[in-house]
């Protein structure tokens, strides 16, 4: 709409500057404003003046359409310049490379972004494969350490800490390997070592025996203390006295012997804890299951300590000392 009113105002602007000009012309003249004004006619003088605000509204119109028609060029270039046209597209093209550039960077960033951000790479692969590999080593390792652990725990027996004293030992009567029978009475005011064996044991009872009787020979060079050492029979129906007597004569001749009714030697066995059990007989030939310890009594007959198969004849010695020592203190 603005371009139409400035075709159409640039297009009559001759002709309205003809006819201002001309009336301007004809009554600007001062002889015709003079015999108006004396013939008292003031009708001339009052369109001069309104010709005159007339032109003076005429080019304000006009400097509104100059200002306008400006503007419009500035804010919308023309189409028919091939320059303008020209530089508007290369403003565009800019614009469109700059915006391209400006994508271009941010399309960078983000990928370069996801590169530096990406989840796994070669190092971090390889640092996991380095730690996978030494926590299945490490886990091995404590593993078969655990299992030596369980093994050597299940064979030695370990030496700890007591509370109280355990419920072992009590009143017995038994016939000695001489015939004559003896209480545990009989036995107190001397360190003493029980044993519960039967004579037609093949072969642990004699091995015990013998570590048994080196001990006390050991015993008594370290410390000076003559301990009693002491078989009780766990085969009664078998093992008479004189059977005893001539069994334990072969191992030291400090060594008691006892025997007695089957009775006695359950009542015995009860008060030590002691396992015993006959195995199938075969005619009169059978083996006797028994508990392998050996227990360690004081002077008073208290119990002490006990010692399994597992220990030696320096261990046992070496622990008999100790706890001999100890109690003297």
């Amino acid at each position: 709409m603005a371009s139409a009113l400035r075709r159409t105002a640039s297009l009559l602007r001759p002709f309205q500057l003809y006819r201002q000009i001309r009336v301007s012309n004809d009554l600007v003249n001062p002889s015709c404003i003079s015999d108006a004004l004396r013939h008292g006619n003031f009708s001339l003088s009052r369109s001069f003046y309104t010709l005159n605000f007339g032109i003076e509204r005429l080019k304000m119109d006009q400097r509104c359409l100059l200002s306008t028609s400006v503007s419009d060029t500035t804010s919308k270039p023309n189409s028919g310049n091939p320059e303008t046209k020209s530089s508007v597209e290369n403003e565009k093209s800019g614009g469109s490379e700059s915006s391209d550039g400006d994508s271009n960077q941010k399309n960078g960033r983000s990928s370069g972004k996801d590169v530096r951000g990406a989840p796994v790479s070669w190092w971090s692969f390889f640092l996991l494969l380095a730690t996978g590999a030494g926590l299945v080593f490490y886990y091995d390792r404590e593993k078969k350490r655990h299992i030596e652990d369980i093994n050597t725990n299940s064979i030695a027996v370990k030496e700890g800490p007591s509370a109280g004293k355990a419920a072992i030992g009590g009143p017995f009567s038994l016939i000695r390997d001489d015939g004559k029978r003896i209480t545990e009475k009989d036995l107190m005011g001397k360190w003493t070592i029980l044993y519960f064996g039967f004579t037609h044991c093949p072969d642990i009872c004699p091995d015990e025996l013998i570590k048994l009787a080196a001990a006390i020979d050991k015993i008594k060079e370290k410390c000076g203390v003559d301990v009693v050492p002491v078989f009780i029979s766990v085969d009664p129906e078998r093992d008479t006295v004189q059977q005893v007597h001539e069994y334990v004569k072969e191992f030291h001749p400090k060594l008691v012997g006892l025997t007695g009714s089957p009775e006695e030697i359950k009542s015995v066995a009860r008060s030590y804890r002691v396992y015993y059990m006959k195995t199938e007989e075969e005619d009169s030939d059978y083996l006797v299951d028994h508990s392998i310890v050996m227990y360690l009594m004081s002077p008073e007959m208290n119990f002490v300590k006990f010692y399994g198969k597992n220990h030696d004849v320096d261990s046992l010695t070496d622990g008999v000392v100790k706890e001999i020592r100890q109690y003297r203190k």
